[in-house]
């Protein structure tokens, strides 16, 4: 079997997994898949390498990752007006099988995901000098770009149902400080649950876009449903909190800075912690602080129990 057919058999088991998740109403587990596969396929769209897909095959597979986010913005929202159904998804699934000899109309008028850059993990890096450059010269206006957020409706999950003796974790990011706020083009919170070896514990939820801006200070006043209960969590876990922005100039999303809280600090209340420069280290081994100065992520914690 050809390296393409494998790559497009394991796409089409993993919409088999979701789906399947998605009919015995497992909607966690089939929102998570449904993101995987469309990271997926956006990597495919956006891949500069030569492909095994034509660009007509590439616009198809965009449009699949457009529907696969739809129906999990459905999952999401139950009272969506532009709810979008599993029958309908389940049409896409003889698309994906078939990609290389599809040449029918797409059935769903929808538009591919916009396209950003993906980077691998320290390309990020490579380029701070030159955007560093570009703003000293007064370069990269933003004005000739429209807001292209990928998660400017967010993916964030529902409550997990209580159980009897467990505690449930809402953690609301009230605001992140930052000195250049201001300038930050729609800025959004990437949480995430990894164990010590910097492996998910839960599926990864992205916040809307931030609801407003002022002084140094991005306003998100969003509630984050852990979705694990704390007892449940591993030894050792943390949650991590990565500030993403847009980027005119490069054309894609980076990650700014991030802060995380470990086991010891979930208790109910306010609290305030630390950010740290990227690159993100999940090991949490070689951290280093973005600022000196008192910027910091601002959270409040609720926990509930059931008795």
């Amino acid at each position: 079997m050809s390296e393409v057919n494998k790559t497009i058999q394991k796409w089409h088991a993993s919409f088999e997994k979701g789906t399947d998740f998605d009919s015995w109403g497992q909607l966690v587990e089939a929102i998570d898949e449904y993101h995987i596969l469309a990271r997926q396929l956006q990597k495919e769209v956006q891949s500069t390498n030569a492909s095994d897909f034509t660009e007509e095959q590439k616009k198809t597979l965009g449009k699949i990752a457009t529907c696969l986010e739809m129906r999990s913005a459905s999952l999401q929202c139950t009272q969506s007006k532009e709810d979008f159904k599993l029958e309908e998804l389940k049409k896409l699934e003889t698309i994906i099988q078939n990609i290389l000899t599809y040449n029918k109309a797409f059935p769903f008028d929808v538009q591919p995901v916009p396209s950003r850059k993906i980077l691998a993990p320290g390309e990020e890096e490579s380029l701070e000098l030159e955007e560093e450059e570009d703003a000293a010269a007064g370069a990269g206006s933003t004005e000739a770009f429209p807001p292209r957020a990928p998660a400017s409706q967010g993916t964030l999950l529902p409550r997990l149902p209580s159980e009897p003796g467990m505690t449930l974790l809402t953690l609301r990011i009230e605001k992140i400080g930052l000195k250049d706020a201001g300038q930050c083009i729609d800025p959004y919170m990437t949480i995430s649950v990894k164990d010590s070896n910097g492996v998910d514990v839960n599926p990864v939820q992205d916040t809307p876009v931030a609801s407003r801006k002022e002084d140094t200070y991005i306003h998100f006043s969003v509630d984050i449903e852990i979705q694990r209960h704390v007892e449940k969590l591993p030894k050792g876990a943390a949650i991590f909190f990565e500030f993403k922005h847009y980027k005119p100039k490069k054309r894609f999303t980076s990650t700014k800075c991030f802060a995380f809280m470990e086991m010891d600090e979930i208790k109910p209340g306010p609290i305030v912690i630390e950010l740290y420069k990227k690159p993100t280290d999940f090991k949490r081994k070689k951290l280093q602080l973005l600022t000196k100065k008192q910027l910091y992520l601002h959270l409040h914690q609720t926990l509930l129990k059931d008795s």
